[in-house]
């Protein structure tokens, strides 16, 4: 009769043990996929926040007509793309970015600019710092977000979360992949 109760108890112990274990990673996987949504909406918000700053330096007047209609259109492609359309968003952002390293690709086009707008130096002074602060943040939100998702995927292939279906009907996360390249000249803002 003992016997029996050790493996009984045995028994308990590890099936307990494996429930413990299943219910921790099941708790860590969904924390994962808040971290996602979560890193999702700063990331959307920084793009919003560069694409915005690009916008407002582009209707200033403080650059040549032709960086001011780059930047406008490409700006202005971003804050109307369909933002859970990846694919599409990352082609405008990448567009973006592409705008912005053609029109500042030498740093002299700051001192330039800053020169043109003579009586409002600080107001040019402002509007670069906008917009280079929002490029590094950009930067910044997707490299956490690209993060973020790697881990999630890495922990969701183990064997054990697929045998049990731990993510449940949650879709697989996918990074986002664009061309965030600040420009160098906004780089020493």
């Amino acid at each position: 009769m003992s016997d029996w109760i050790t493996w009984s108890l045995v028994a308990v112990v590890v099936i307990g043990s494996v429930v413990v274990y299943l219910s921790s990673t099941a708790g860590r996987l969904d924390r994962l996929h808040h971290r996602i949504e979560t890193a999702f909406a700063a990331l959307d918000a920084q793009l919003l926040r560069r694409s915005a700053a690009a916008q407002d330096l582009a209707s200033s007047g403080f650059l040549d007509p032709a960086s001011s209609f780059l930047l406008s259109a490409a700006a202005q492609d971003t804050m109307v793309a369909d933002p859970v359309d990846t694919d599409v968003r990352a082609a405008a952002e990448s567009e973006l970015s592409r705008a912005l390293n053609a029109v500042f690709d030498d740093p002299d086009v700051i001192d330039e600019v800053r020169e043109d707008a003579h009586p409002d130096e600080a107001l040019v002074d402002q509007l670069l710092e906008e917009l280079a602060l929002a490029c590094r943040r950009t930067e910044f939100a997707r490299r956490f977000h690209n993060d973020v998702v790697r881990s999630c995927v890495q922990l969701r292939k183990k064997r054990v979360c697929q045998w049990f279906r731990l993510a449940g009907h949650t879709p697989m996360p996918s990074t986002i992949d664009f061309d965030d390249t600040p420009p160098a000249a906004l780089t020493q803002v």
